[in-house]
């Protein structure tokens, strides 16, 4: 069977992009066949249909309406696919003109994949969507990533032991790698797309040609000195968005040399059990950046999670960011007016790329406009003030603010093919023609008005469709007296009405009709007179784009301090790590909500001579792995620029911040919890530095107790006399606590509790000293545990710790003399006496009894209750 010519369209298209799903537009739709219906079907819950055979067998078909392709497309990138977007490139009429059976030129215009989105719903507004390259040239690497949404473009030397950690810092959606690589598996456990390009692509000469191309430059030394390994992954990075965006690249700012060394180094467990930017279930909910986050600004938002995700490791660079929360706090009343003022300031980056991309629509034209007029008004704030933020890149394009707010109405369409786009008193030809549109279709319906009066016919209407253009509509009970009108021209019969026209009518419908086109042209025009505009002072905006999110973070983090009573840590080169009445934010929160007070606790870690680690024995639920967190956390704060939730704090430059705090089967690569730890465990004492802040919680607690007991000892001995760091280290091994008295960095502490009838009370305190067990039994009963099973365990840990006592005997020993569970009976309940209260209650009417009479009841039943319990 031959194959139709739409057919052949569609499969040679899709040989253009064979991974990825082919939405082929087709009037007000987007039609998927063959095996890619069948994959889009089933991940979007649509119905699959046939259209036609091929081959001999039923083509599948399905389809999506193009007014909601964003949802679909949205949800098909979440599920791991690409889509390419094939378009009809002209109208239905000019393939008629080549014949009957010509097909409408199709072309794909995109391929959306997970770092290319740029349109708002299918984005985060609050979160980057980074696109990376990772590039290997002589065994150096390095790492180009970029947000195509917003412009940003940065590049980083990276070996390959650091490529998982800065992929996790910069949250990736995408990454580029040279086909045939085996690092494949490290970008996949984060989460993110692998894409590979042929060697080809990374070629650091070509880049070079490429990049000069794309900045118009004569040479790239004004950016920075770039190695052979970088230009290839910028390189790599600018062909793949041409590609994606087939030619159309968006406007990218000039590439900016990022340095490790300036960043407190994060690794990506480290990240997960500490939930910076993500909480425990995936979202922003319950993570750091959730807690803290009082920005009232996408760019703002964006921004915070930036310093969130890479804290600094420059004092100078902290410094400045605290100054400037300082300087906030101090002016409170100008910071609310700031925040105010930045309430109305919409996302320019996002609206400038889409603009760049000639995806934008007419309120991107509005959001630089209003966009511009908040950065004047929050310079005229601030300009006088001493302000330790630069605000001068605020100003400077009010020629092009006062051409917007002039040109564009108050509140545009969607789309530009609404019309009503530009303002009345613009351009006089646009009045002109709008005039006469819109005033002929006040003759139409004084036309109308004449028609009826004419003939005496009530029901006479003047009607319009895409076929007829204008037309004069009756019944057919009045057709045979508008036939016998000359001026009345017959056009169609239908049903039950009868359609005519007149020469009078066409005349006005054709000025109609020339003036309604006539006003989109010109609409169209000065569109994309004002996107050249916009996009010639691209890089001005970009700068008050960003001095807008820096005034909006130095607000919020305000705000945040004075809301919660945090404090300016003082932070410098020591290796100090002194808190005083620290408290975890996400927590805190958390019982603030429910009403209840945080236990503030101090830590104090002396490191002048060398390690300095505080071993923390406790029982569980007590509040260890909250105070090992809390004090990650305001490490994480103060160097990112934050006030800290603290009394005081002052902390010395952390250069690395490691954590193993919780783990859990990793059963996709086939590793248990133990393993998980370990790994982690390893990754540690292989990399941290004197200057690295650790924090480790029950090392070895996955294995036999005397494995798990040695590994947590060595552990802490190589932190102590190898890492030489500082750390904070949790277990239930109180064995370990004689490490005290051997190594001078360590010094015991514990969470304090106390003991009531048999139960733990947690008072989350955390105290000098030793724990002398960890009341594990108590904590079981707490959860609920069989009171069987809670005596039974009482029974064996008794005969356990007197065996001990007595000399030390073996476990088994013990274990074998104690009577099976089965044989033990069932503890009875204590037996309960009625009082009588509960009889008495039952006569009692709240409603009917005087003060005197209740009063006199309390007394009754106090007597009752105090008879059952003689």
């Amino acid at each position: 069977m031959s194959v139709t010519p739409m057919m052949a369209q569609f499969l040679e298209i899709k040989a253009e992009a064979p991974d990825a799903l082919l939405f082929y537009r087709m009037g007000d739709f987007y039609e998927l066949f063959f095996d890619d219906a069948v994959a889009a079907s089933a991940a979007l819950d649509i119905a699959l249909t046939k259209r036609g055979k091929h081959l001999g067998e039923d083509i599948a078909m399905c389809g999506v309406p193009v007014h909601s392709a964003e949802n679909y497309l949205m949800t098909l990138i979440r599920k791991g696919f690409r889509v390419a977007v094939a378009e009809q490139l002209e109208a239905p009429e000019e393939a008629k003109k080549r014949g009957s059976k010509s097909v409408v030129k199709r072309g794909i215009v995109r391929l959306v994949t997970p770092g290319t989105l740029t349109e708002d719903t299918l984005l985060d507004a609050r979160a980057h969507n980074y696109l990376a390259a990772f590039a290997e040239v002589r065994g150096q690497g390095a790492l180009a990533w970029a947000d195509i949404s917003t412009g940003a473009f940065h590049v980083a030397t990276c070996p390959r032991v650091r490529l998982g950690p800065d992929l996790a810092r910069l949250g990736v959606r995408e990454v580029i790698v040279v086909d045939g690589t085996d690092i494949g598996p490290v970008i996949e456990d984060l989460g993110a797309a692998v894409t590979p390009l042929g060697a080809s692509a990374f070629d650091s000469t070509a880049a070079d040609g490429r990049l000069r191309a794309l900045f118009d430059v004569g040479s790239l030394e004004a950016f920075g000195a770039f190695g052979r390994a970088e230009l290839g992954a910028m390189g790599a990075l600018v062909e793949y968005v041409e590609l994606t965006q087939r030619g159309k690249l968006p406007l990218m700012r000039p590439p900016q040399r990022q340095s490790a060394d300036d960043l407190m180094a994060i690794d990506a467990a480290t990240r997960r059990n500490l939930e910076l930017t993500r909480g425990a279930t995936g979202g922003r909910d319950g993570s750091l950046l959730w807690a803290i986050d009082r920005t009232v600004t996408a760019a703002g938002g964006r921004l915070l999670e930036r310093r969130v995700s890479a804290p600094s490791a420059v004092e100078g660079i902290i410094r400045a960011r605290h100054d400037a929360v300082d300087w906030a706090l101090s002016e409170d009343r100008l910071a609310e007016d700031i925040r105010s003022d930045l309430r109305r300031a919409p996302d320019m980056d996002r609206a400038l790329s889409r603009l760049s991309l000639e995806r934008g629509g007419p309120r991107d034209l509005a959001a630089i406009r209003n966009g511009l007029e908040a950065a004047d008004s929050l310079y005229q704030r601030v300009f006088e003030t001493s302000c330790p933020l630069d605000v001068s890149n605020l100003i400077g394009q009010e020629g092009l603010r006062d051409v917007l707010a002039r040109a564009l109405v108050a509140e545009p369409p969607m789309m530009l093919r609404d019309g009503g786009v530009v303002a009345p008193g613009y351009d006089a030809e646009l009045d002109e023609v709008r005039t006469l549109r819109d005033e002929g279709r006040g003759v139409i319906a004084g036309l109308q008005g004449q028609y009826i009066e004419e003939t005496g016919i009530a029901s006479l209407k003047v009607k319009h469709n895409n076929v007829l253009g204008y037309f004069v509509e009756t019944t057919a009970t009045h057709a045979d007296k508008m036939r016998a009108d000359d001026r009345f021209i017959h056009r169609q019969t239908t049903a039950n009405q009868v359609r005519f026209t007149t020469i009078e009518l066409s005349e006005l419908e054709t000025k109609i009709l020339n003036a309604g086109g006539r006003a989109q042209q010109i609409e169209d025009r000065i569109f994309e007179d004002l996107r050249a505009a916009v996009l010639d002072a691209s890089d001005a905006i970009f700068a008050a784009a960003r001095c807008l999110a820096e005034l909006d973070v130095m607000t919020g983090l305000a705000d945040l301090a004075k809301g919660e009573t945090w404090c300016r840590p003082r932070v410098d080169s020591s290796r100090a790590f002194a808190i005083e009445g620290g408290r975890h934010p996400v927590v805190e929160r958390a019982l603030k909500r429910d009403g209840a007070p945080f236990v503030a606790n101090d830590t104090a870690l002396s490191a002048d001579g060398g390690a300095a680690i505080r071993l923390l024995t406790g029982p569980n639920m007590a509040g260890k792995s909250t105070w090992l967190r809390q004090n990650a956390l305001i490490a994480v704060l103060a160097q990112m620029g934050s006030f800290v939730p603290a009394d005081s704090a002052h902390i010395g430059v952390v250069s690395q911040l490691f954590s193993r705090v919780g783990a859990s089967d990793d059963l996709a690569r086939g590793r248990s919890t133990f393993m998980v730890e370990m790994v982690e465990t390893a990754a540690i004492l292989n990399q941290a530095d004197d200057r690295a802040l650790v924090i480790l919680d029950e090392i070895g607690r996955g294995t036999a107790t005397y494995d798990g007991l040695s590994i947590a000892w060595a552990t802490l001995e190589h932190l102590h006399d190898v890492n030489r760091c500082r750390a904070l280290f949790a277990t239930h091994y109180h064995e370990m606590t004689a490490l005290a008295s051997k190594l001078d960095g360590v010094e015991n502490a514990t969470v304090a509790v106390r003991e009531w009838e048999g139960d733990v009370i947690f008072l989350h305190e955390v105290r000098e000293g030793a724990a002398d067990r960890s009341y594990g039994v108590q904590v079981a009963k707490l959860a609920g545990l069989p009171e069987a099973v809670v005596s039974r365990a009482r029974e064996v840990l008794n005969a356990l710790e007197e065996g001990e006592r007595e000399g030390g005997s073996k476990p088994k020993a013990l274990i074998d003399d104690l009577p099976l569970f089965s044989a033990v009976p069932t503890p009875l309940a204590a037996p309960v006496r009625d009082s009588g209260v509960e009889a008495r209650m039952k006569t009692v009417l709240p409603d009917a009894l005087s003060p005197r009479e209740a009063l006199d009841l309390i007394y009754e039943l106090k007597a009752l209750t105090d008879g059952a319990a003689g």
